[in-house]
């Protein structure tokens, strides 16, 4: 992979609470180091700035915590070269419906601006898009978008994938590139994603 290969490109990461550490830490430091900047989004409701944490790494013994100064509602996925939602649970809380519970409707599935940004950045087949492990929960309420394309996911996301029209690919390398969109199986292939994510953007 060439020095500088991402030079000028814009990353935006969707995140919430429950983020896998490594992986925020992974993206922070590889696009940086491959000349692209890194935009970390989340949900902020109303504030200047919000504290996400997690504790997926080692649950009984620490916490991770991240600050986070931009909401997606506030910002055009168009303006970036590359969105990615990140892994673990951060698909599920970002596509809440406040107030949180039983309270919403069908027909505000798509409404979270998490889900509308992500939504949006698929429709821009000259953007990059990657979900990783649990990620493609984003696009869950979304099966307009999903319908007919190839991924690959966590077994847990995989009933909801299959049932939002997605083309399931159990590929052994754990990565399925179609077109614009990759998605890694998990966390544990986190190295052979990022690669594809890179060589996807600059060819």
């Amino acid at each position: 992979m060439t020095y500088k290969a991402l030079a000028g490109k814009k990353v935006a990461v969707l995140t919430e609470t429950e983020f896998i550490p490594h992986e925020l830490d992974y993206y922070e430091i590889g696009f940086k180091v491959l000349g692209a900047s890194v935009d970390f989004m989340t949900n902020m409701n109303g504030a200047s700035s919000r504290t996400i944490v997690s504790d997926v790494d080692s649950p009984e013994t620490k916490l991770y915590y991240r600050e986070v100064y931009k909401d997606p509602k506030d910002y055009n996925p168009n303006d970036y070269d590359i969105v990615l939602m990140s892994a673990n649970y951060c698909s599920v809380r970002l596509r809440e419906i406040p107030p949180m519970g039983s309270l919403g409707s069908i027909e505000e599935l798509q409404t979270p601006p998490a889900v509308q940004f992500f939504k949006q950045a698929m429709l821009n087949k000259n953007i990059v898009k990657g979900a990783l492990c649990h990620g493609l929960w984003i696009l869950t309420p979304c099966p307009e978008i999903l319908t007919g394309r190839r991924v690959i996911c966590h077994t847990v996301v995989l009933a909801d994938i299959h049932n939002a029209g997605a083309v399931y690919v159990p590929d052994e390398s754990h990565i399925v590139i179609d077109e614009d969109l990759v998605t890694g199986r998990s966390a544990a292939d986190l190295e052979a994603y990022f690669d594809a994510i890179v060589a996807t953007a600059i060819a």
